[in-house]
């Protein structure tokens, strides 16, 4: 049986800021990626090889709620109103602040007939009213699980724990385009999706213990899947085989392998801050939700207002400027929503 051993957070607040930050990156990214022939080859391949470098992102966040919660003893209903109104509150929120630039942009029309505004408004949250909220709608379903899952966890040995991320990455490879066809229609897919990746953060977290040269090791990893993932997507890019963004997937094992360097990295490094910089870092994860939640609308109106994007400069420069500009002002956006009495902080997602 896995006993839950006394974690030091830090790493984990470290962690999840860089995964914060890797997910903008990758939306800066993102524009000029989908203009393959449109742009400049150097502008798209440096666009590619920023989204390789941060596609880690999603899967260490789904990690780290694995590492967090996996080894805990929950009461059902405590759980489900604890951590599901701190999501889906602010998530709610959000996702009206973005039908409102739907329509602000005129992108959404509105008419003076309350019921057909009131069915847009409802559709739109069904199916995410920006293309950045799908994360929030799979965390909502890993929370519902988590419950079940954690009973497992917490009573399977190291290596019924390993079975069963095996037989997730079985799963996840017989389902990729190129290998499923060799599929013998055995049903796996109890072990699909991102449940994966909570029980792999607590798996690196509590069952695997240091090795000598480990993070050289990981970096080296690192290094040769960002050469894969980079020069394997160009490829696919430059003679297409309806197969595009395959090694960008994150239930791809280039990915499984890609996040958890990463992990492992940011587990097992003891870089020491500065005092300053670790009170900023600390002050900048009590408002991590709400600055993904935000980050997409501030983005918009950099670009629409300012022209802050990828276009701003060379995008070896411009990429990662525009993403620390939108990180900052992210940062102060949801700050300042947290000062409004009473809803503040159900607001910013802290």
């Amino acid at each position: 049986m896995t006993t839950a051993r006394s974690q030091n957070l830090d790493w984990i607040n470290s962690l999840r800021l860089i995964a914060l930050f890797a997910v903008i990156v990758l939306h800066v990214a993102a524009i000029p990626l989908g203009q393959y022939g449109h742009v400049l080859l150097n502008t798209w391949l440096t666009a590619d090889f920023y989204n390789a470098l941060v596609r880690f992102a999603v899967p260490v966040f789904v990690m780290i709620t694995g590492a967090l919660s996996l080894h805990r003893e929950y009461e059902l209903g405590d759980f489900l109103k604890k951590r599901l109104s701190r999501v889906v509150i602010p998530f709610l929120f959000w996702s009206l602040v973005y039908v409102g630039y739907s329509w602000y942009n005129e992108e959404l029309p509105f008419d003076g007939d309350a019921w057909t505004n009131t069915k847009t408004v409802l559709h739109q949250l069904k199916y995410g009213s920006s293309y950045h909220l799908w994360y929030v709608y799979m965390l909502i379903g890993l929370y519902f699980f988590i419950p079940i899952i954690s009973k497992f966890v917490r009573n399977a040995s190291k290596r019924e724990i390993e079975y069963f991320l095996v037989m997730w990455l079985i799963a996840m490879i017989i389902s990729q385009p190129l290998i499923s066809r060799f599929n013998p229609q055995v049903d796996l897919h109890n072990f699909a999706g991102y449940v994966g990746y909570l029980v792999l953060g607590h798996y690196l977290t509590f069952n695997f213990d240091r090795k000598r040269n480990i993070i050289s090791l990981m970096v080296m990893l690192f290094l040769v899947m960002l050469i894969i993932i980079t020069w394997g997507t160009y490829l696919l890019y430059k003679y297409p085989t309806g197969l595009i963004t395959l090694l960008y997937e994150p239930l791809g094992p280039a990915i499984v392998l890609l996040a958890s360097t990463v992990f492992l990295i940011g587990r097992f490094s003891k870089i020491q801050l500065p005092a300053f910089l670790k009170q900023a870092k600390d002050f900048a994860c009590k408002f991590n939700f709400g600055i993904y939640l935000s980050h997409a609308l501030v983005l918009y109106f950099l670009d629409d207002l300012f022209g802050i994007s990828f276009k701003l400069c060379t995008p070896l420069v411009s990429i990662p400027v525009t993403a620390i500009i939108c990180f900052t002002l992210s940062l102060l956006l949801v700050w300042l929503l947290s000062k409004l009495p009473v809803v503040g902080k159900w607001l910013a997602g802290e």
